[in-house]
């Protein structure tokens, strides 16, 4: 398993120093302050506290990258004005603040936002005025692989801004020579979100996301974590637990773009001859995990059985284990909200043996945890995908009594 320093050198005698933070442009990053390692050890903490009515048999130590360079995926509001727009955030005034030099982005991002900043300077177009509700460009998202390919996303308002940016695509393909994918997507509603459901492709149309096991494939809309090698920690980490359950079938719900079903479907490197089952409500995210899987031999000729269906994760497993059909093993990865009652209920009536539950919310993997007293938590790790904030990720392993 590829294991995560407990202590990153970047971090070990400091922390972060930010100009934004110091001059107060950007408080974004609440705990900058406080050395990485103090950071982390709060986290464990809480963690430990808030699942206390569910003590695990053993907490392994946190899995802790990098405290810069980390963050692949930067979510930029454009703000300024048509010539001179600013990339970052917009302060509470709704005035543009320039963040392109942030520390905390992968350091392949950064170096393109100046230029991504001048092509929209040349365009003429307005930022996105929020009180007056008229202006063109909302947000530009740039998510980088580790190869150094990107994925550039232009959040525009109208198909004015649209069919601009779509007339300079050539342009804009000789600019960012190592973008794979580049995209136009049309939010005209005036809501605090960060997308629109309308995407038009300029170039290709998935990013490959080389990972050390697998390459995972994500679309312009696609959920992948923000901190890349601490998410391969958490795959070689669910994966090594998977190996030692050894389960002959296994669900993974909630599953992306087919992360941990994938690594799951190799065992110390080897195809298995496990019955896996990927299940993800967005059909573009099964369809890129398909994808994935074919790339990787899993195909009818081969050991494994790899599958992903595109359905609701809960109604999935309801009906599944109501028909008879129980899985050695579950994984669950849901969003912040949890799993919910009728997914913990499922669960607790089906008599599976092991669950794996990664969860970026303490609080409510802790009140799913309550609804499953027939479960005891054998092992835990907290992972620190996001440095110089309260968020983290934490994963468990569950074992029926």
């Amino acid at each position: 398993m590829t294991s995560l320093p407990l202590t990153p050198t970047s971090a070990a005698h400091g922390h972060l120093d930010c100009h934004y933070f110091n001059a107060g442009l950007c408080r974004s990053c609440t705990f900058i302050e406080t050395p990485h390692r103090d950071q982390v050890a709060d986290k464990e903490a809480w963690c430990v506290e808030v699942l206390a009515g569910h003590s695990p048999d053993a907490w392994l130590p946190a899995a802790v990258g990098l405290d810069r360079d980390f963050r692949n995926r930067a979510k930029l509001a454009v703000g300024g004005s048509a010539g001179s727009v600013t990339l970052g955030i917009l302060d509470q005034d709704f005035h543009g603040v320039d963040l392109r030099e942030c520390g905390i982005q992968a350091p392949q991002i950064r170096a393109v936002i100046p230029t991504i900043a001048h092509f929209l300077n040349g365009t003429g177009l307005a930022p996105y005025d929020v009180k007056a509700r008229r202006g063109e460009l909302k947000f530009v998202h740039i998510t980088a692989a580790p190869s150094g390919d990107l994925m550039t996303r232009f959040v525009v308002r109208s198909q004015h801004g649209l069919d601009v940016l779509r007339s300079r695509g050539q342009e804009l393909r000789a600019l960012l020579p190592t973008a794979t994918v580049i995209s136009v997507n049309l939010l005209p509603e005036h809501k605090a979100v960060l997308e629109g459901s309308r995407e038009e492709m300029l170039l290709g149309d998935s990013l490959r996301m080389n990972l050390d096991r697998v390459d995972l494939h994500l679309r312009p809309q696609s959920f992948f974590q923000t901190n890349t090698d601490v998410a391969i920690g958490l795959y070689n980490q669910v994966a090594a637990w998977v190996d030692e359950i050894a389960p002959s079938s296994l669900w993974d719900l909630y599953c992306g773009v087919g992360g941990f079903a994938l690594y799951c479907a190799k065992e110390s490197g080897q195809q298995t001859s496990r019955t896996i089952t990927g299940v993800e409500l967005s059909a573009q995210a099964i369809e890129s995990a398909k994808i994935s899987a074919v790339e990787l031999g899993f195909d009818s000729q081969s050991g494994a059985t790899v599958e992903f269906i595109a359905d609701d994760a809960t109604e999935f497993a309801e009906a599944n284990l109501a028909s008879g059909e129980r899985p050695d093993c579950v994984i669950v990865n849901p969003p912040r909200r949890g799993i919910g009652a009728r997914l913990s209920t499922a669960l607790e009536d089906s008599g599976v043996e092991h669950i794996v539950y990664s969860s970026c919310n303490p609080l409510t993997l802790a009140k799913d945890l309550d609804q499953m007293p027939s479960y005891t938590v054998s092992q835990a790790r907290v992972f620190d995908m996001f440095p110089h904030t309260k968020h983290l990720e934490v994963a468990v392993v569950l074992r029926r009594r």
